[in-house]
């Protein structure tokens, strides 16, 4: 029996595996709030971004952009502010040293790009350490990750069939949560959300099916969550509503009435992107989204709740 995510300490988080993390969540009711940070952005002050995003309240922080074959995070280290100073390190210290510092499970995205994909725009060539793979999977289980999300940055190529191709390496390599889906449509002319794409993803063994939250993708409605909430839960999975589309800038009323709906939907995680700063998810977006939610309570104990505990 683990404790719900929205009451652990950084002791109680971080001694969990994959499957207790997912019970932790399930456990929250709704009230899980993952925030995503480009890591080779130069940080302000000397501070990563996944330190402010933990500040403003996130329960999960996901890496972007991260290379795990040459593994750099900007900030992390004093004077490593750029990559003309910072230096790869490959014995998982560097996320080690992060989980310590937000006291918060990490992950890393991992694009299983599609070589053949019918694309509608121009692909976007990615680093082989940005892809996912059984090369790569194998070093986010090395490297230490606590979750990894097999999902798609815009123009890179990355369709569900080849999601759920990923999904069944990271089974067999990798120990931690399998976050797996799509923010958008990734440059590819298929569906972004499907019944038949989301039972793939099952079948392979997911733990968390990730779906744009409602009020992101034109088109996609409460009906069409709903029903792939319904299949995941039904098959022991949860669900993740993700914000994807630049509107981590559109304000706090946006988000709160993304948020409020999502969780009427039935989703266990919500997620905000990057790509309100191009960075970080702004501060005063993070936090509006974690108190409508959970609340003003639990929302100021995870700011607060010492990482030391």
């Amino acid at each position: 029996m683990v404790k719900r995510l929205i009451s652990t300490t950084t002791s109680e988080v971080l001694a969990m595996n994959g499957a207790e993390l997912k019970q932790s969540i399930k456990a929250s009711e709704g009230r899980t709030v993952l925030s995503e940070n480009v890591v080779l952005t130069p940080p302000q002050d000397g501070i990563t971004y996944s330190e402010v995003a933990a500040a403003f309240g996130a329960d999960l922080i996901l890496l972007n952009g991260m290379d795990v074959l040459n593994p750099i995070i900007l900030g992390l280290y004093p004077g490593e502010n750029d990559l003309s100073t910072a230096k790869p390190r490959h014995d998982g210290e560097s996320i080690h040293r992060l989980q310590k510092l937000v006291g918060r499970p990490i992950g890393v995205n991992l694009e299983p790009v599609d070589p053949n994909a019918d694309m509608a725009e121009t692909r976007l060539v990615i680093p082989e350490g940005r892809m996912a793979s059984e090369k790569t999977l194998t070093e986010v289980q090395r490297l230490g990750f606590n979750f990894v999300c097999l999902t798609g940055n815009p123009g890179t190529g990355v369709t569900n069939a080849q999601i759920a191709a990923n999904i069944k390496v990271a089974k067999k390599v990798f120990k931690g949560l399998i976050i797996a889906g799509k923010m958008h449509g990734a440059g590819v002319n298929e569906p972004v959300v499907s019944v038949e794409a989301t039972q793939s993803f099952l079948d392979a063994g997911a733990d968390v099916i990730l779906v744009p939250a409602v009020g992101t993708v034109p088109g996609l409605d409460d009906d069409e969550i709903k029903k792939i909430v319904k299949l995941a839960h039904a098959n022991g999975a949860l669900v993740m509503s993700t914000i994807g589309t630049s509107q981590e800038g559109s304000g706090a009323s946006y988000i709160e009435s993304v948020a409020i709906r999502n969780k009427i939907d039935g989703v266990d995680i919500q997620h905000i992107g990057d790509a309100g700063w191009g960075v970080v998810p702004p501060t005063e977006t993070i936090y509006p989204l974690s108190k409508a939610i959970r609340g003003t309570r639990h929302a100021i104990a995870r700011m607060a709740r010492s990482i030391n505990r």
